[in-house]
């Protein structure tokens, strides 16, 4: 079994900037050669998030205003309380989609759905430089 690793570097506005990643997590996929296996997407961020989606602007508003119904900017936190910070629903919300995913890879390419794209998601409340790793195994 092979597997090689690789990262992506993705500039984001924070704030539920939701960034597609998936023609760079292709791009991995072709360089490695494997092409039969999977691959997982991580980032290793506690306030950002990967996960698939139809990436398009009226998607990305209603995931956008999901979050904030379940998981308000505003609220009363402990962890802003105790830490003095003002990003715990930027940690409930990556918390509440997850740091990564596992995409099928046949003959080179990703077997995502026709309208499902890899994106991630930064919560936090400013803008950030994030790192995503990617693992292909084969």
């Amino acid at each position: 079994m092979a597997i090689q690793s690789a990262q992506i570097r993705v500039s984001t506005d924070g704030d539920g900037d939701i960034v597609d990643i998936t023609r760079g997590v292709q791009e991995i996929v072709e360089t490695t050669g494997i092409s039969d296996g999977a691959v997982n997407v991580f980032v290793a961020h506690s306030t950002a998030a990967v996960t698939l989606m139809e990436y398009e602007p009226g998607g990305v508003q209603d995931l956008q205003d999901l979050l904030e119904r379940l998981v308000p900017r505003g609220a009363d936190y402990n962890h802003n309380r105790t830490a003095g910070d003002t990003n715990a629903h930027a940690h409930l919300r990556a918390a509440v989609i997850g740091p990564s995913e596992v995409v099928p890879i046949k003959g080179g390419r990703l077997l995502t759905g026709t309208w499902q794209q890899i994106v991630l998601v930064d919560f936090d409340d400013r803008p950030r430089e994030r790192t995503v790793m990617v693992q292909v195994v084969g």
